[in-house]
């Protein structure tokens, strides 16, 4: 048997070592490669998520919400007192008429920079004092410019910087089955923020209109909806997908004061029309 020299006994660790490095490397570097594939893999479901959860509806309300305010109201109203002497059936007797401060809240949309803002009639009519709060919280003595309580429609002006305002659409070519999108400040007293509510459905029929009430009021060519409309909502806007304001939310049809999906909203080109005349 031949022996083997000292060199060559080196020359196989070498090679062995080699060997064992190249493919430990080998290793780490296809471990690395699996790592980051679903490292990246996770991120675009991530990206993917986030991207579905942003639609045409969420791009419509960042346009529209940051105009629409709460108009917190304080109207004062005459009432008859009756004070009981305890004279059996001769019991009560009518006194002098006593005022009473009595507060209300609705909705409104600035529509114009300079702090020119929609809302319904009968949200401030017989109103001593107005107070308009925008979703950022700042708030604003509010002074009624116009006001047609035949039409239910008052305009209103607020004085401040860089307000924010919504852009007024078209309410002549409305589809029925389109989108609608209400937004508004339903049973504002109970919340302790001034970020309007978002109630979306399409736009359920239109050209609706009814016969004058005995306060003379006429609703006419209305805008059916059967987006979430309830107290407080009146004065706020309905918008459409684009983030245009289509109309003025007014009132519902309900039996129990709640919503049950039949709102009605005033064409924002009738708005336009009142407005003009302001």
């Amino acid at each position: 048997m031949k022996k083997i020299s000292c060199f060559t006994i080196i020359v196989i660790l070498l090679l062995n070592a080699g060997i064992t490095i190249a493919l430990i490397n080998h290793y780490d570097q296809s471990q690395t490669k699996v790592k980051d594939m679903f490292s990246s893999g996770k991120t675009q479901a991530t990206k993917s998520v986030d991207t579905s959860r942003q639609n045409a509806i969420t791009k419509a309300v960042l346009e529209v919400e940051p105009a629409v305010v709460s108009v917190n109201v304080i109207k004062t109203e005459l009432v008859r007192a009756r004070r009981s002497l305890g004279f059996g059936f001769f019991d009560f007797f009518d006194f002098a008429p006593m005022q009473r401060q009595v507060q209300s809240i609705g909705s409104g949309v600035i529509y114009d920079p300079d702090g020119y803002l929609i809302t319904n009639a009968h949200v401030v009519s017989g109103a001593t004092q107005i107070k308009v709060v925008l979703p950022d919280k700042r708030e604003f003595d509010a002074g009624i410019i116009g006001i047609d309580q035949i039409h239910d429609i008052a305009k209103l002006k607020i004085t401040g910087n860089k307000l924010p305002y919504a852009k007024l659409g078209n309410s002549s070519d409305l589809i029925i089955g389109e989108w609608s999108i209400a937004l508004g400040n339903p049973y504002g007293f109970l919340m302790n923020d001034s970020k309007p509510s978002v109630s979306v459905g399409v736009i359920s029929a239109i050209n609706r209109s009814f016969a004058p009430r005995a306060d003379k009021q006429e609703y006419k060519r209305m805008i059916q909806t059967d987006a979430a409309i309830n107290p407080g909502n009146s004065g706020g806007p309905l918008a459409n997908i684009n983030g245009e304001v289509i109309g003025i939310n007014t009132f519902i049809f309900s039996e129990n004061g709640g919503n049950i999906g039949i709102g009605f909203a005033i064409p924002i080109n009738t708005v336009k029309a009142i407005l003009a005349k302001m």
